[in-house]
């Protein structure tokens, strides 16, 4: 049978209220009481129900957490910037990773609708909005992570992904390139459709022509990044582009692998790549990897914050936190 409260009070020899106070405000209760309830605790193997405690306090202590892509390291920090600012509350984070797969993201949140999470947080692939009002409506609060809310209906932390390509090709144009080509998909993340947008106006606006290609990818993967440089390689040596921006890290991080196995071309005097992210293994690449660097553990931070203020105010205004890229420059972008 399993051990309740009843058992620990009666081991550490004090009342059911006691074990309790210890359990959720032990700074009211003596020193030597929380010391005996602690060891009997210890002794016994006693986990709490929270389950049963949701149910008595009416407020649940967990906040669901929707990723489009977890084997990404840039989600990876999201969410433990997430998790460091749920522990200051209290709050315990349940994670999903979609894989980019519309209905595993549906049953995710179906899934934290049912266990009546206190909010949700998600990265979203697929149209959402339809479960979130439905999330909304029995009282779960949810903010957007890493998109945002063009039509405002929900809160969302994100970064100007459209700032952040264009970021990147006026850098690649202010070394010198005027071949670049945008390497990255499936288009319908809106990530890849935005920082393809500022890519196209970095290029319309350059003083000198620059042409701008886009080389599609069927995810964004490390894989599909050097199928994709296999793929460019593949060209006569006059068609190859001077300049590669990848959607995101590991689909530079594939490209980079392409070219330095083939070995025909150098990186950065033939061609060079800039990502978008700034993961870890960015700076430790064979050819450390320039790359537009988002603060991810902030994002994830921000938006644990803003979830749970708007489950205690329902009636909160929705509010769209957008922060700025920022260049990161190393070898793999340095002028001819």
């Amino acid at each position: 049978m399993p051990v309740s409260i009843r058992d620990v009070a009666q081991r550490a020899g004090v009342s059911v209220g006691t074990v309790s106070n210890v359990l959720n405000r032990p700074d009211e209760v003596s020193a030597d009481s929380v010391e005996r309830v602690t060891q009997a605790i210890d002794e016994l193997g006693y986990v709490r129900n929270d389950a049963a405690r949701k149910l008595r306090a009416g407020v649940s202590t967990t906040v669901g957490f929707v990723v489009l892509d977890g084997q990404n390291p840039f989600y990876t920090d999201v969410v433990r910037g997430a998790e460091d600012e749920a522990t200051r509350h209290g709050i315990a984070i349940l994670y999903g990773n979609t894989d980019e797969d519309v209905s595993r993201e549906r049953l995710y949140i179906d899934l934290f609708h049912e266990q009546q999470v206190r909010g949700l947080l998600i990265a979203p692939y697929g149209d959402v909005t339809a479960r979130l009002q439905r999330l909304r409506a029995s009282g779960i609060a949810a903010v957007l992570v890493d998109r945002f809310s063009g039509d405002g209906r929900f809160s969302s932390v994100s970064v100007d992904s459209i700032a952040g390509g264009r970021l990147a090709v006026e850098h690649l144009i202010e070394t010198g390139r005027r071949r670049i080509a945008f390497v990255g998909g499936p288009f319908d993340i809106r990530q890849v459709t935005d920082r393809l947008a500022g890519a196209r106006a970095a290029a319309e606006n350059a003083g000198a022509p620059v042409g701008l290609e886009v080389v599609a990818t069927d995810a964004m993967t490390v894989d599909e990044g050097a199928r994709a440089g296999a793929r460019l390689l593949a060209r006569p040596r006059h068609e190859w582009p001077d300049a590669l921006f990848a959607a995101n890290d590991l689909v530079a991080l594939g490209l980079l692998q392409s070219l330095v196995v083939d070995g025909r071309a150098d990186v950065p005097d033939d061609i060079a790549i800039i990502g978008f992210d700034d993961i870890p293994f960015a700076a430790a690449a064979a050819v450390p990897l320039s790359s537009i660097r988002q603060p991810s553990r902030m994002i994830g931070r921000t938006a644990l914050r803003i979830v749970l203020e708007e489950a205690d105010d329902p009636a909160s205004i929705p509010r769209q936190t957008v922060f700025p890229p920022e260049l990161i420059v190393r070898a793999s972008t340095t002028p001819r």
